[in-house]
């Protein structure tokens, strides 16, 4: 998928499913299930806690891409060095996330022609990683930095386009929004590992429209240009 195409999907539709916790045998009945509440941008998370851990994202992202192809705009989070982020294009991923800012693995996923989103939390670290050639700015943890926090940041530098992680739900969207913010990276309160583990796929589609529909009336309500 073309670069410009990639970040014109995360632009339109500024949901980006966090998949954690969920192995190869149950990955593809998550995607579908997100996918079919109305988001298409999933980020596959890298595993460090066990040794098959590596392995098993990157043949989870293998499976998504073969059984959804370019129905789903697939990206591989938790990418903490440059190796992985070799190894998670090789798989297929569109897109590398980060929890923290790490000029090589920026620098790398760039070279492989792909989308950056480092993870920050000042604006030192923001700047950084904008100079370094990121796409987007991480800024994580959202929820624990505060609207207001990531206002003040923002003041200074709106030309650095920001997705917000953690802490956001349908209710308070809007105002992230309303921030300047331009995308989210939506975890636990919209994959729920558990309802994976109970095959209660149903939960995540509805979880998946109610943050839709929240975008959505955000964007007709005229405020949805940039």
């Amino acid at each position: 998928m073309k670069t410009e195409t990639v970040l014109e999907w995360i632009d339109r539709e500024m949901v980006i499913a966090i998949i954690r916790g969920v192995g190869p045998g149950q990955i593809l009945d998550t995607a579908r299930a997100i996918k079919a509440g109305g988001i298409s941008n999933m980020e596959i998370t890298f595993d460090h806690g066990t040794p098959e851990g590596i392995g098993d994202t990157l043949e989870s992202i293998r499976r998504v891409k073969a059984g959804l192809g370019d129905q789903v705009n697939v990206g591989a989070g938790t990418v903490l060095t440059a190796e992985e982020a070799e190894l998670a294009a090789e798989a297929g991923a569109e897109y590398m996330i980060s929890p923290g800012m790490d000029p090589a693995v920026i620098r790398r996923t760039k070279e492989l022609g792909k989308i950056s989103i480092p993870g920050a939390l000042t604006p030192t670290e923001v700047c950084k990683a904008w100079d370094c050639g990121a796409d987007f700015v991480k800024m994580f943890p959202a929820g624990v930095l505060g609207l207001e926090y990531l206002k003040a940041v923002r003041g200074p530098l709106r030309h650095i386009p920001m997705c917000a992680v953690g802490g956001i739900s349908p209710e308070n969207i809007g105002l992230f929004l309303d921030a300047g913010i331009r995308c989210f990276g939506i975890g636990g309160n919209l994959v729920s590992v558990e309802a994976v583990r109970r095959g209660d796929f149903h939960k995540l589609t509805q979880a998946a429209i109610g943050y839709r529909q929240a975008v959505c009336r955000w964007q007709e309500n005229g405020r949805g240009e940039r």
